[in-house]
């Protein structure tokens, strides 16, 4: 039996995933397509209120499907959200968390050691067992060392990259990303595939497109049930778009990625309706985190600040990564709706995440579920859509949403959201209410640099700029009445000594059965970076990595 967080779903769960495995294997097993944007916010869609009502498509993919407004990813930042996707496990337990200072976001830049570990499950090796091909296009970011790609943890094919898009840079001292075709590279970001940091400019998310429609194509020819991983990370600074659709949006260069976005969801469903198998073919679509609303002095691609150190042998670089949002005459960032704060943080506006799910035939269309779930649901819901039991050998964090999407139960209504930063659990969701047990924008030192992670949204020992503790007496809000976390409830009231005792419980079991992961995001290397990748031979881009030297990974927030 697999274990879940709480004591009180075990039984629900399990029940549930196997009578829907039971009857799904008697049917043909569907096609699975999640598509996971990057630092998208809930409030960039139309359907859930952006005012310039500029996503037709996904709008429209709301009306046909079911749109979910409490749905949460398992991390305020890239890495471990996507790792948790696609192992259904908490950050904490698969390793994709840092111990080297307590409640620091750490993620894969270049530089890391680390990567998602041999020990993992992932969805692809699991779906192999029913005959999927599975294909994920774009942004991996579980590692980018040769024994962390995509090929060696279950998908068959991949186009993309392992890291974010950042650079350009200078060879001699940090390579450009590498941009994969399977198991070996064929260019690198800014050198072979352009990106215009002045103007915007980027063919990629198109090419992301052509390369999902074509994967469409051929499994459906070959009459082979497949798994699309599409990952387009247009959304993330530095933002781009093509330049069809550079300029269209009202909100600059961030709602012209936005738009492309859009057109290619439009693209890749009237593919489905076009080759007859969109009633076989669940699709889901989601972001990694919420939408980036740092506010900073400079455009909001990577700024590196290098810290040379006499180490007799080599000179060690020592890399912050600051993500900050454009200036206004370039691109303004995306929006968390009424939520607070934004990427980074474990308020609502950082891992509340815009979802739809799309099955014409079995999900009811124009549906609203208020049911708090995680990206990690993805995984287990995915396995039961596929009739394939979950392994038994290890905790999963993540639930089958099927009887929710398909039935509009709310057997799982009372199910917890755990919100974690780090090592830390800073927050529990438990129905309607979430108790704060730390709270933390980002520091004092940032903020006065004009580095700001809520900027215009500082609540008052809410949005604190230390690592509050407030494990003793938790901050409790009500998010139906107060879905911006700005007042809490009182102490004194009999309502928060009701929920405290409720949430108190949860927390007390989930704390009790956790087993940490080794974690992979504390050491990083200079000489690990992407100097010398599959394939750069045949290209003549290999380049000659320093010596190894690593030390400690810095995470500032």
């Amino acid at each position: 039996m697999r274990v879940v967080c709480a004591p009180t779903l075990i039984l629900i769960s399990v029940t549930i995933c196997c009578s829907l495995t039971e009857k799904l294997s008697n049917g043909s097993s569907p096609n699975i397509i999640i598509m996971l944007m990057d630092d998208m916010g809930w409030g960039d869609l139309g359907v859930l209120g952006q005012p310039s009502k500029e996503t037709p498509n996904l709008d429209a993919m709301a009306a046909q499907g079911i749109l979910l407004t409490n749905f949460y990813t398992a991390n305020p930042l890239c890495s471990p959200s996507r790792a948790a996707l696609l192992t259904g496990r908490l950050p904490v337990r698969n390793g994709f968390y840092t111990t080297n200072a307590h409640a620091r976001n750490a993620y894969t830049p270049q530089e890391i050691v680390g990567g998602i570990s041999k020990d993992e499950i992932l969805l692809p090796e699991m779906l192999k067992k029913n005959g999927y091909i599975s294909k994920i296009v774009g942004k991996w970011h579980l590692g980018h060392r040769p024994q962390y790609l995509p090929l060696e943890h279950g998908f068959d094919e991949w186009f993309g990259s392992p890291n974010c898009h950042f650079g350009p840079y200078n060879s001699s001292v940090r390579p450009n990303i590498p941009v994969y075709n399977n198991s070996e590279m064929i260019g690198r970001y800014f050198e072979d595939f352009k990106i215009d940091l002045r103007t915007g400019e980027s063919n990629l998310t198109r090419m992301y497109l052509m390369e999902g429609l074509d994967f469409i194509r051929r499994q459906t020819e070959a009459k082979q049930p497949f798994f699309l991983y599409w990952a387009a990370d247009a959304t993330h600074s530095p933002v781009y778009a093509s330049k069809s659709f550079l300029g269209k949006s009202q909100r600059g260069r961030y709602g012209d990625a936005v738009m492309e976005l859009d057109y290619s969801v439009g693209q890749i469903l009237s593919l489905l309706q076009k080759l007859g198998i969109e009633k076989n073919t669940f699709v889901f679509f989601t972001s990694d985190n919420g939408a980036a609303l740092m506010s900073g002095p400079q455009e909001s691609m990577s700024t590196f600040l290098y810290l040379e150190v006499d180490l007799n042998r080599f000179l060690l670089i020592c890399v912050i990564m600051r993500f900050m949002q454009l200036h206004a005459s370039g691109s303004s960032g995306g929006s968390n709706g009424p939520f607070l704060c934004g990427k980074e943080t474990t308020f609502e506006g950082g891992m509340r995440e815009p979802a739809i799910a799309w099955w014409p035939g079995h999900i009811k269309g124009g549906a609203v579920s208020l049911q708090p779930a995680n990206v990690m649901d993805l995984f287990t819901t995915s396995l039961a859509l596929a009739g394939i039991s979950p392994p038994d050998d290890r905790t999963l964090d993540g639930l089958d949403l099927t009887p929710v999407l398909l039935n509009g139960s709310h057997q799982l209504d009372n199910r917890p959201i755990f919100f974690y930063r780090g090592n830390e659990m800073m927050a529990v969701r438990l129905g309607q209410y979430k108790a704060h047990y730390w709270t933390w924008s980002n520091s004092l030192e940032e903020l006065k640099e004009g580095i700001n992670f809520c900027p215009g949204q500082e609540v008052p020992g809410v949005t604190t700029h230390d690592q509050k503790e407030h494990t003793l007496q938790p901050l409790i809000f009500h998010l139906g009445r107060d879905p911006g976390e700005k007042y809490p409830l009182s102490v004194l009231s009999k309502e928060y000594e009701e929920v405290l005792r409720s949430v108190s419980a949860v927390v007390q079991q989930h704390q009790k059965t956790l087993v940490p992961g080794m974690p992979q995001l504390n050491m990083c290397d200079l000489a690990v970076m992407n100097w010398s990748p599959p394939g750069c031979e045949k290209l003549g881009k290999c380049l000659k990595p320093p010596t190894s030297a690593p030390w400690k990974c810095n995470w500032p927030h």
